[in-house]
């Protein structure tokens, strides 16, 4: 189609590779967070003039979300979110879990630096995503805290979370519940939408604008939340405080072995259909929030 935006792989790889081999491990070390904090904020600001960092403390310490904003303000519409983890689990290189969300967050800030958009969006790089002392500590609950207590109404966030792993194997995916072996593909080769089940039709419309937008495979489930599977990243801050939110993920441990070692490494992604992935989330996004009516 004229006038189609794309992205191109190489790009994705190489944020991809700069996060999970260039820079130090982006856990344990609050320096080390740091650095991986000021790169993803440089890289933002190349695209917006509205970048900061979100601070707040987890056991004295102080840690840092980063928020880029695009578009403009409308009282016909309220803010739309798209974030992000930077931080792994453990030292491990991380790039499947979440160089590979970021990676598209940056390339996203790209895509909506050359787009005019009638509602607000933030783009946002969260820490702590992986730390195992409580959701009130993760960057995204600050984050969807302080949505609330600035009375900033949300339209809903999606959560980038591991958008790179794909395989075309027979049995290559794998499910939570046996039952959902017969209504999903068995091969790891598609995109998910999750969401609970205060938000079918958000699921339905993002899903609907990233299929017409992407030739990638796209499939979703809204289900309790009592699967804790699906509560397993971001999204499930904003779920805390009533906020719309989906996941958009590649399954993780579902698919792919790698998750959470040493093996998540830069050269096991798929960066071809991970650019689908990113350029169906911009579509999805663009169609939502330029579809307000006075």
């Amino acid at each position: 189609m004229d006038g189609r935006i794309t992205v191109n792989p190489d790009t994705l790889q190489h944020y991809v590779y700069h996060l999970s081999e260039e820079l130090p491990p982006r856990s344990g070390d609050v320096a080390h967070l740091n650095q991986s904090a000021e790169y993803i904020f440089d890289v933002l600001k190349a695209y917006s003039v509205d970048v900061s960092y979100q601070l707040f403390e987890v056991d004295g310490i102080t840690h840092k979300n980063i928020i880029a904003t695009f578009g403009r303000r409308s009282e016909k519409c309220g803010t739309y979110i798209i974030g992000a983890h930077y931080d792994v689990w453990d030292g491990h290189p991380g790039a499947d879990d979440n160089a590979s969300g970021i990676a598209g967050l940056l390339e996203l800030a790209r895509l909506f630096s050359e787009t005019d958009i009638d509602c607000p969006l933030q783009l946002v790089a969260y820490t702590l995503e992986e730390i195992n002392t409580g959701r009130k500590h993760i960057g995204s609950y600050h984050h969807a805290q302080s949505m609330v207590d600035n009375a900033v109404r949300v339209e809903w966030m999606l959560s980038l979370e591991m958008i790179g792993y794909f395989s075309d194997e027979e049995n290559s995916q794998a499910y939570p519940l046996s039952i959902l072996n017969t209504l999903y593909p068995s091969k790891g080769n598609y995109i998910a939408f999750v969401g609970d089940l205060n938000q079918v039709g958000i699921t339905r419309s993002i899903k609907a604008a990233f299929k017409g937008s992407t030739g990638l495979p796209v499939y979703s489930i809204n289900t309790t939340t009592r699967l804790s599977a699906i509560t397993r990243s971001d999204h499930a801050s904003y779920w805390a405080f009533n906020i719309p939110a989906l996941m958009v993920t590649d399954t993780s441990f579902n698919r792919n072995p790698n998750y959470h070692t040493a093996n998540d490494t830069w050269d096991t992604l798929d960066y071809q259909r991970m650019a689908k992935v990113v350029e169906g989330v911009y579509y999805a996004t663009l169609f939502h929030t330029n579809s307000h009516t006075e």
